[in-house]
């Protein structure tokens, strides 16, 4: 069982697909878990590729799911984006944007290295006030429902041997090591502050 003092947070684009999943199931784990996106708005796929349905982040997740079945209900169901954004509502009422929010966390995890490049941006914009540091730690999941769902078992796995860690600062690099070599992924890392 995770411990809730680990503050998390798991951010992606749209705070949707990769972001939810992890968020959905590291919560079910027991962790204390947001979710954020960092794009100026949510996409979602559209009938086409080039026709994404695009939304403000103050839109619900149920202003998203009505918008979508009076559009196209059959479509979007045999998407899986219905069932998606049933998930999502579960958790909460609406996705976030990371540059909104103030709170402090220990780890950040991301699911794709532009995201990852604008968390620590914003981190770093930001004035120092407690010099508390907050692990970032990225990595790539391609964004559809089975990476997804791997990237969240990872996420799972990797917060589980965090709170593990005698001394993170001296212990997570072999960690992220192991990772690496167990998933084939690369996991990326840097430490900023608040």
């Amino acid at each position: 069982m995770a411990s809730a003092s680990l503050r998390v947070a798991v951010v992606c684009s749209s705070n949707q697909n990769r972001s939810m999943e992890a968020h959905h199931l590291l919560k079910r784990k027991g962790f204390s878990v947001r979710s954020f996106g960092t794009g100026t708005h949510v996409r979602l796929p559209g009938p086409t590729a080039d026709q994404p349905n695009v939304y403000d982040f103050n839109t619900t997740y149920d202003e998203m799911y009505r918008d979508l079945v009076r559009k196209d209900k059959e479509l979007y169901t045999k998407k899986g984006i219905l069932r998606m954004l049933e998930r999502n509502k579960e958790i909460k009422p609406r996705p976030e944007r990371f540059q909104n929010c103030k709170d402090v966390f220990d780890l950040i995890l991301t699911c794709e290295e532009q995201v990852y490049d604008q968390v620590v941006e914003e981190l770093n914009s930001r004035k120092c006030v407690t010099f508390q540091l907050v692990h970032v730690v990225n990595l790539n999941i391609r964004d559809n429902f089975e990476e997804a769902s791997l990237g969240a078992f990872l996420f799972s796995e990797f917060c589980q041997c965090f709170q593990l860690l005698d001394d993170v600062n001296k212990e997570l690099g072999e960690v992220l090591l192991e990772f690496e070599e167990n998933s084939g992924q690369t996991f990326l890392h840097t430490v900023c502050f608040y």
